[in-house]
């Protein structure tokens, strides 16, 4: 019976690593297909392209006005990950230092954002930016951008500020520091690390947040992801190598920050983390 048991045991070892290898080799294939289709002169009916050259790459950025969404990107990647580190900061600093009655409700508020799916308040969060006039513009962009990074924030820097211990506070305040002498002084060096990840990671979900981007950009204030979607269906007759080429180009701008941001925070911790908010 437990000769049984081990055996199941390791079949059913085998099939999951079997159906993970077979999900990883199908992600690296596409991937793959899309970075030699981007370097392609032509590729139909052959295992390789019969030649390789970069112009693709040129003429998506020229076809595709890429200059301009990069800049517009990054214009509202770091507003969002400014306001949010901000807020955020002083958020996660007042929930992890005070007790009040509502906190666990608090709590899950915060964290309501980051576990239904961003279309369920989405839709009404865009209608409501529209009917104040926000619809197609920047600062509509940021504002629904920051429904879910405020949370993330808040999310990831209450361990961080938990584990400095609140004496050390205490005790620079008998010495007269004030509150901004404190926070720069003592909190900010200890705080680094942790806000570091938070708004790293905040900066990559922005780039890569398509639904709630969808829902309010206009023409003048698309993110590169959003352009993307725009560039693959739009009418038109576009060559599929340059639409490859700026999909490489996001893919390569998204894989850089999320390596960087993951040399300062392991995502199991904020999983962890996550699960435990609600009950604390």
């Amino acid at each position: 019976m437990i000769r049984d048991q081990g055996l199941v045991s390791k079949i059913w070892r085998y099939a999951v690593w079997a159906v993970a290898g077979l999900f990883i080799v199908n992600l690296v294939g596409v991937i793959a297909a899309v970075v030699v289709n981007s370097f392609a002169t032509r590729w139909l009916g052959t295992w390789l392209p019969i030649g390789l050259t970069t112009k693709w790459y040129f003429s998506a950025w020229k076809e595709f006005q890429l200059s301009s969404v990069v800049f517009v990107t990054f214009q509202i990647v770091f507003t969002v990950v400014l306001i949010s580190g901000v807020l955020g900061v002083t958020a996660a600093y007042a929930l992890a230092r005070r007790d009040f009655p509502a906190k666990r409700l608090v709590v899950l508020l915060f964290l309501l954002p980051l576990l239904i799916p961003p279309l369920t308040y989405g839709i009404p969060l865009a209608t409501v930016l529209y009917q104040l006039g926000l619809g197609g513009s920047f600062w509509g962009v940021v504002l629904i951008n920051l429904v879910p990074s405020l949370p993330f924030v808040v999310l990831v820097m209450i361990p961080f500020i938990e584990q400095i211990d609140p004496r050390i506070e205490a005790a620079a305040r008998v010495f007269g520091a004030g509150t901004g002498s404190l926070f720069l002084r003592i909190l900010l060096p200890l705080l680094l690390p942790g806000m570091l990840a938070a708004l790293l990671l905040v900066l990559v979900r922005t780039i890569a947040m398509f639904e709630l981007t969808f829902l309010i950009a206009g023409p003048t204030s698309q993110t590169l992801v959003v352009s993307l979607y725009y560039a693959v269906f739009a009418s038109g007759v576009r060559a599929g190598q340059s639409i490859d080429a700026m999909a490489v180009i996001y893919m390569v701008t998204t894989l850089f920050w999320l390596i960087l941001a993951l040399q300062f925070v392991n995502p199991s911790q904020i999983v962890a983390r996550a699960k435990q908010q609600p009950a604390s």
